[in-house]
């Protein structure tokens, strides 16, 4: 690893911050200068579009590129001082300019994003000499659902010794056996492998696949003390009126897209312009063969659903929701039982 690279690892540039700081933008680059060492010496440093950061020292006396100061080892006082001086500079940057982030990839920080919306989950870095590993728990089971890993390639038996960042999710063992002979999978690593896969995060398996995989993973974290047959739904008035379907008739269809058992409640939070829980509803049927994809959702089983109850509009906003921990409804998630207690009270 590379002295810019140890140094702007897990972090993330702010492009009108590097301008403040005096960088010029030259086509698709990001430059800047500093002379060091009595003027003996000048550090350049570019950025490119993208955040990637790569520095030269340049001796002004031959115009040529010093490189002493990158040999890893002893190393005399002067390439010592040079090295200082470099490194100075670009933590200097850093701190300025680039902003903290979980993890070095960017597919496991939009990952860890993406399970910060649906879960309301951060992860935890339990390993204070691991700093490259993190796990994501269920806040009622504390029951791990995901851990992702930095770890040298080779250790998944590839012959690369490329340093990257894994996600281990736990499934089905049949479901394991097939996404195995995938690329992008391969066996759990450090877990079992009869239960755990691990996921490479260089973006060869989408986001949407993944989140899928931890939905399922989060599934076997929940227990029935979590409120586990109680479940929040969003609604998108863009896409269907459900203040419309439910004038015609009060048992409607939705779809299904978790592990949802006839009996199990569904509370239907329904977005701008609302923004609040409208409805309750019992599922009666699930399960049911449905095929429609479009631009804006794909669908593949739907469950019926028998409305108990409608709410006043505003009454359950989503900022009463954030009160019990709810801080997205982006996808189907359990009830928290404190909101349903809440809500239910007489």
């Amino acid at each position: 690893m590379t002295i810019e690279e140890e140094i702007f690892k897990k972090s993330k540039v702010d492009f009108s911050k590097i301008i403040k700081y005096g960088f010029k933008k030259d086509k698709k680059i990001y430059k800047y200068s500093k002379k060091i060492m009595n003027e003996a010496f000048e550090i350049n440093v570019e950025i490119d579009e993208i955040g990637n950061v790569k520095g030269k020292v340049i001796d002004l006396s031959f115009e040529d590129e010093y490189t002493n100061f990158r040999v890893e080892g002893p190393r005399g006082a002067f390439a010592g001082e040079v090295r200082e001086e470099f490194e100075n500079l670009l933590k200097d940057i850093k701190s300025k300019c680039f902003t903290k982030e979980n993890f070095i990839f960017e597919q496991s920080n939009r990952i860890t994003n993406l399970i910060k919306e649906k879960y309301g989950d951060e992860p935890e870095f339990k390993w204070e000499n691991d700093s490259g590993t993190a796990t994501f728990s269920n806040k009622i089971s504390k029951k791990w659902y995901g851990i992702i890993m930095t770890i040298n390639k080779m250790k998944l038996n590839e012959k690369s010794d490329e340093i990257i960042e894994i996600m281990n999710v736990k499934l089905e063992p049949e479901k394991i056996q097939k996404l195995i002979q995938i690329n992008g999978f391969y066996p759990a690593y450090h877990m079992n492998k009869k239960s755990w896969i691990t996921i490479i995060l260089d973006n060869t398996i989408s986001d949407e696949k993944i989140m899928e995989l931890i939905e399922e993973s989060y599934s076997y974290t929940i227990t029935k003390k979590d409120n586990s047959n109680e479940w929040l739904i969003p609604a998108n008035p863009k896409y269907f009126d459900v203040e419309k379907a439910l004038e015609k008739n009060d048992t409607i269809i939705w779809k299904q897209s978790t592990d949802i058992k006839i009996g199990d409640i569904v509370y239907l939070y329904e977005g701008k312009p609302y923004s609040c829980i409208m409805h309750k509803f019992k599922v009666i049927e699930v399960n049911i063969p449905y095929e429609e994809k479009n631009e804006n959702l794909e669908i593949k089983k739907v469950m019926r659903i028998n409305l108990l109850k409608s709410y006043e509009k505003g009454k359950y906003s989503f900022d009463k929701l954030k009160e019990f921990g709810v801080n997205s409804v982006r996808g189907p998630r359990y009830m928290p039982l404190s909101l349903s207690k809440y809500i239910n009270k007489k």
